[in-house]
């Protein structure tokens, strides 16, 4: 049995960032709840608990916009009301402010970088630091990134050096952390998912399609496969595991040669 693996029943597990049933936070849940975990979630807005009361029915469901530490500071406090201690802690939030007719990088602005910044990765610090105490001695934290955050792709733009951010501040957690605890940070990193929030990245769809040309086995990442990923590394049987991003993606990075994909791309140029 999946539970008896990953050693999660009766753990309490924070899940930050779902959205709709497609969110990778959403698939995760669901891989803890199979495994026997509490589950207890927390969304950006009252209408975003509102819009996923039927998908989250009788869930514990707590809101908070991490753009605000006193909410952060209140997501906190109504956790300790009920449990003493976390198990474990899935971030799985981001945001950017794409234009319609996407920028190069140097026209990127000083507005959109930060704001996205403070949403997609200091948050992390944000919640942790809130959490510190409440965690458990061998917590885990984990974060989901991406697999191509040294991939200058044009559409996806500032958000990249975001997610890069945000895999450097799992390593500086780690460390910071071990002072007091042996809490683990990790982030799980896909390739491209068929998500809601990647719908709204121009040219994305695009980009999945050629994705899937890279991929070996010509088939994209599933989210359930980040998922899956991401509650081993929130389980014990990860214990061995710290400051480590885990990519997943079907080995699309070894496959930019393949030698169809090039005779495709030279045929094009002539």
């Amino acid at each position: 049995m999946v539970g008896d693996f990953l050693q999660l029943a009766g753990r309490t597990i924070l899940v930050t960032g779902v959205a709709n049933r497609k969110s990778v936070a959403f698939h995760v849940a669901q891989v803890l709840e199979e495994a026997g975990a509490q589950v207890i979630y927390s969304v950006r807005s009252e209408a975003r608990r509102q819009s996923c009361a039927k998908l989250l029915k009788d869930r514990e469901v707590y809101v908070c916009d991490v753009e605000y530490p006193e909410q952060i500071e209140q997501l906190r406090g109504a956790i300790a009301e009920r449990y003493e201690t976390l198990d474990g802690m899935l971030h799985s939030i981001a945001f950017a402010e794409y234009d319609e007719n996407p920028r190069p990088f140097h026209g990127t602005t000083k507005a959109q970088f930060l704001r996205a910044m403070d949403i997609s990765c200091h948050s992390l610090i944000g919640l942790s630091e809130a959490m510190k105490d409440l965690l458990a001695p061998q917590a885990a934290v984990v974060a989901v990134s991406i697999s191509t955050t040294r991939m200058a792709s044009e559409n996806y733009g500032y958000m990249a050096p975001i997610k890069a951010a945000l895999d450097s501040s799992l390593v500086f957690l780690a460390k910071s952390f071990s002072q007091f605890s042996e809490v683990r940070f990790n982030g799980v990193a896909p390739s491209l998912l068929k998500t809601s929030a990647s719908a709204g990245i121009p040219g994305y769809v695009d980009s999945y399609l050629y994705a899937e040309q890279v991929i070996p086995r010509k088939r994209a990442v599933e989210t359930a496969e980040a998922a899956n990923v991401a509650a081993f590394l929130l389980s014990p049987r990860s214990s061995g595991i710290n400051a480590q991003n885990v990519v997943v993606d079907a080995g699309m990075a070894i496959n930019y040669f393949d030698r169809n994909l090039v005779a495709k791309a030279t045929r094009s140029n002539f």
